[in-house]
């Protein structure tokens, strides 16, 4: 009984990223965003864009720089779930945070990293097959792990684990902050949660086992206690499966 009760509370533990971190006080920055981004709300944690009509893709900075360090936060998307694209991750300053035209504008370029509600993945201009599409017109929590550590981004959708869908993210020398931009008109973003961890040993350990530990299967052979194996599954919930590019673009922009 006793060690069902601990593989239980393993199992819950693995499902909440940086569950025994602390919160996070970062928020927007006013400063570094479209002219068609809006904040308002507690903390200016709610971002609006184009409150009125849209004419192009806007996006936001935030204040916080991820490099070396482990964080997580979730963004709750409205019911206006639509366009060309909303996007969900990370970029330099040299990301572009505003366009007089419809695009996919987070990972345009090398300084950005992110997630279309397309389910595609771009960076360097390039789409990679990631999830399936997000329903339109349905309220959407995407959560987001950076590890700066083992250099990679992961995404949850609504509680669950996407897998990792970018690494080598510890070799980017420029500073690295969060970012979200959309096309779509009178869209609305919620910074909820914010956690991070604390940069220790136990982190820099658990990135030199994770290395030579390439799937889950593994992890029960080295007979760890639960806790432990599930602080090693965080880094290896994606899948093994290579991402696939993307052939027939013009389909995704309807």
């Amino acid at each position: 009984m006793e060690n069902m009760e601990n593989k239980e509370e393993a199992r819950r533990e693995g499902e909440t990223p940086l569950k025994h971190g602390c919160q996070d006080l970062w928020t927007w920055n006013r400063r570094d965003r479209s002219p068609e981004v809006w904040l308002s709300g507690p903390g200016n944690r709610v971002v609006h864009f184009h409150p009125n009509w849209s004419k192009g893709t806007a996006g936001i900075r935030g204040t916080r720089i991820l490099n070396n360090g482990r964080y997580y936060w979730e963004l709750k998307l409205s019911q206006r779930v639509f366009g060309t694209s909303m996007m969900f991750g990370i970029g330099t300053k040299h990301a572009r945070l505003h366009v007089n035209s419809f695009i996919n504008l987070l990972g345009e370029d090398k300084n950005g990293w992110g997630l279309s509600h397309k389910g595609l993945l771009w960076h360097n201009g390039v789409a990679l097959h990631y999830t399936k599409k997000f329903k339109e017109n349905q309220s959407t929590t995407v959560g987001l792990l950076f590890d700066g550590i083992a250099g990679t981004l992961t995404y949850y959708k609504d509680g669950g684990c996407l897998g990792v869908a970018f690494r080598g993210l510890n070799e980017v020398n420029e500073p690295l902050y969060p970012i979200v931009c959309s096309t779509a008109a009178k869209t609305e973003m919620f910074l909820s949660e914010c956690r991070r961890d604390f940069v220790n040993l136990q982190d820099r350990c658990r990135a030199a086992i994770v290395k030579r530990v390439k799937k889950r299967d593994d992890i029960p052979q080295l007979n760890l206690p639960p806790r432990i194996a599930k602080y090693l599954e965080e880094n290896l919930c994606d899948s093994t499966a290579p991402l696939m590019p993307v052939d027939n673009f013009d389909m995704y922009m309807i």
